[in-house]
């Protein structure tokens, strides 16, 4: 089969978002398959948000340790064979293809008995498949959405890492932060360890009961480790770690934002749990891993001149840590920002703390046939931001060439700036216009 064949084929198993709460079908898969997902030791992540961005640092510092390793993210920006990474590149469209041709005969004959495997079930299969045939060493799997019936879950994680837990996928996942907690609660596994980042209350104490209940080892974000101490640097900001061995001095992490040292600081101790022992990583191994890091489309510099910004934000909870990292990174004396956001999501809750920091507001939809009818984006927008400094814009295109012009009608193309957010489908929307590398 060609590449494009089999992404077009996946496709058809239906759209992403769209679960239906039972292991059973991929349960089987991975019994026909030869239980692949037990063939390494596997760091499990969930939470709300920083998942992506937590298990990208993971990987880079376990390859850093000379160990071959597997990832499984999602969703993708451009390519889906960005789900898969081996060894910090995605699989080649040939090898992709050839991962899915193994699994297909299983999935055509659980098609049959068990009912139709979907989308993000099949993307599961193949990366635990890819990643035990390569083979790898670990595997840094991260969940699709949730925790006790995402697809991923059929994995037994040796370290589970629970990520700031908000309110987010409240179809799926339930109306309150304890109930949602409760979901994500269930990759934490007996003789694991459990990474708890900075949570709510009430995701904390469901998480921790359900930690005691299950007899695991607990190091929680600032107790057992966390961000002693944090410089803003070019290009990013400097941290000092307490891990859970030793204290990791001058570490530049070159991503913006408190959040991302947080997800550092989980990131860290989740690679030390795993490697056992009492001896700290070696400091210059953890430089050199954290330096290397990179998160495309999470406060993403895509243009100079002005300055242009991508972050794949889509509820309240990212757009806070988006907002703070603006002010505190930034600083733009003059902000339009560019929103596409998904009709399913708390819309009036990023508007409003978008609000105070921007200037100028252009709505528009994405490319996802879920994004919000920008005519309804601003109706909304303009109950907040006034009628005067909402603007709008049916395609994503026209949307960027306004807010350029907004931000450089008045001259000041050195502190204006574009925030494009909403989506991980606007971000990639706008990556794909802007080239990501040297502007439009």
């Amino acid at each position: 089969m060609e590449y494009q064949a089999v992404e077009k084929a996946i496709l058809q198993r239906g759209v992403e978002w769209d679960i239906d709460p039972t292991l059973d079908r991929i349960n089987v898969l991975m019994d026909l398959l030869g239980q692949p997902q037990r063939s390494y030791p596997v760091v499990h992540i969930t939470g709300t948000n920083g998942k992506t961005s937590t298990a990208r640092m993971v990987d880079s510092l376990l390859r850093e340790r000379n160990l071959r390793v597997g990832r499984f993210t999602s969703p993708h920006l451009s390519s889906m064979r960005e789900r898969i990474t081996i060894d910090g590149e995605p699989l080649s469209e040939d090898r992709f293809v050839e991962v899915y041709e193994d699994v297909h005969p299983y999935l055509e004959l659980i098609d049959q008995q068990q009912g139709r495997l979907s989308f993000f079930e099949t993307l599961t299969a193949m990366a635990f498949a890819a990643f035990a045939d390569a083979p790898v060493d670990v595997a840094v799997i991260e969940v699709g959405m949730g925790g006790t019936w995402d697809s991923t879950n059929v994995a037994e994680g040796a370290v589970a890492v629970i990520t700031p837990i908000s309110l987010d996928h409240v179809d799926y996942l339930g109306p309150d932060i304890e109930t949602i907690a409760r979901e994500k609660s269930g990759i934490i596994k007996p003789g694991a360890t459990a990474i708890i980042a900075q949570q709510p209350l009430a995701a904390a104490e469901v998480l921790l009961r359900h930690a005691a209940e299950t007899g695991v080892t607990v190091a929680r974000e600032g107790l057992e480790f966390g961000v002693t101490q944090r410089e803003i640097a070019l290009g990013g900001q400097l941290l000092r770690l307490q891990g859970l061995k030793g204290v990791y001095e001058d570490v530049y992490l070159p991503l913006f934002g408190e959040h991302q040292a947080g997800n550092a600081s989980c990131a860290l101790a989740a690679v030390e749990a795993l490697t056992g022992g009492d001896d700290p990583l070696d400091i210059e191994l953890v430089r050199r891993a954290f330096a290397q890091v990179t998160s495309p489309g999470r406060l993403e510099v895509v243009r100079r001149g002005p300055t242009v910004v991508v972050d794949a934000a889509h509820n309240p909870g990212a757009m806070e840590s988006v907002v703070q990292a603006l002010d505190e990174s930034f600083g733009f004396s003059r902000l339009v920002t560019v929103i596409a956001v998904m009709a399913d999501k708390d819309v009036v809750g990023v508007l409003e703390l978008l609000e105070p920091v921007v200037e100028e507001l252009v709505v528009t939809r994405n490319s996802s046939p879920r994004s919000m009818d920008p005519e309804e984006l601003a109706a909304l927008a303009e109950g907040i931001f006034g009628g005067d400094r909402v603007h709008q814009a049916a395609r994503i295109d026209d949307a960027i060439d306004i807010a350029l012009g907004l931000a450089e009608e008045t001259g000041e193309a050195v502190g204006a700036g574009v925030l494009i957010t909403g989506s991980v489908v606007t971000v990639a929307d706008a990556r794909m216009l802007l080239k990501a590398t040297g502007g439009r």
